[in-house]
């Protein structure tokens, strides 16, 4: 019986050990899961705080690098905009300048306009005024063939230019063909220069124009011009007179402009 108590006692006492046990067990436990929650909270607290600094500074450096991107765009934007206000400017500047220059050149061309047009005027009323002239002076007899003018200037390379205003108006009031020479003199010989053509036909007034190169070695002292129209012939001698060369004479014959077909002034 005393066995069987300390056996009931014993067993008590064991249950008693393990009742105090998973007590302690349980509130170790319950220890555990509190600092594991701590822990866990203390974690996500830590990690949503280096999320939202983490987040915030890119979010930062995003919108700093936006905002000066932006005012490098609004710069650039600025800077353009004053290129086209200039270039606007000197576009309407241009404009106006060509506006201008367009009414002058408007206003030229109609004075041109006029002044051509009372120059065909008056040149035909000039050719009326001749043909009367002419008829008179043909119902007169005609006017006999002669030299109304004569000029022989120095060119460059040894040339010259000759020219000769010749008239005449036959009785019958027709053109007549005439025939020219011209011919440089000195004391041996004579040299004839090539004219170009050599005929004409003369119905009023003729003007021959020309140009010769003198011969090596050759000094004409006289120039002869003969014509012969309608049964007349005139012969002109003229003293070469020529002296050097002038200073303003261009380089070359090639500089020359044509040959001037206006009337020679006695």
């Amino acid at each position: 019986m005393y066995k069987a108590y300390r056996i009931k006692s014993h067993i008590k006492s064991r249950i008693k050990n393990s009742s105090t046990v998973g007590c302690q067990q349980q509130g170790a436990s319950t220890l555990l899961f509190a600092l594991f929650a701590v822990a866990v909270l203390t974690t996500a607290v830590v990690a949503l705080t280096f999320g939202h600094m983490f987040g915030y500074q890119r979010g930062y450096h995003a919108l700093q690098t936006e905002t000066e991107q932006a005012a490098i765009d609004n710069e650039q934007v600025t800077n353009e905009l004053e290129d086209l206000r200039i270039s606007n400017k000197v576009l309407s500047s241009q404009a106006e300048t060509a506006k201008q220059e367009l009414a002058i050149s408007l206003a030229n061309l109609e004075e041109l306009r006029r002044n051509q047009q009372e120059l065909k005027v008056e040149s035909e009323q000039v050719a009326q005024l001749n043909q009367l002239y002419a008829k008179v002076i043909t119902e007169q007899g005609g006017m006999a063939l002669q030299v109304l003018g004569a000029k022989i200037e120095p060119l460059p390379e040894n040339a010259f230019e000759y020219g000769f205003d010749v008239g005449m108006l036959s009785e019958d009031g027709e053109a007549k063909s005439l025939t020219v020479t011209l011919t440089l003199q000195n004391q041996d010989s004579f040299v004839e220069v090539p004219l170009n053509p050599t005929g004409y036909a003369i119905e009023g007034i003729v003007r021959i124009r020309g140009r010769f190169v003198m011969p090596d070695n050759f000094d004409p002292l006289q120039v002869k011009l003969s014509l012969e129209a309608d049964g007349q012939e005139v012969e002109q001698l003229y003293d070469w007179q020529l002296g050097d060369r002038v200073d303003s004479m261009p380089l070359s014959l090639l500089d020359l402009p044509e040959i001037d077909q206006s009337p020679i002034q006695p």
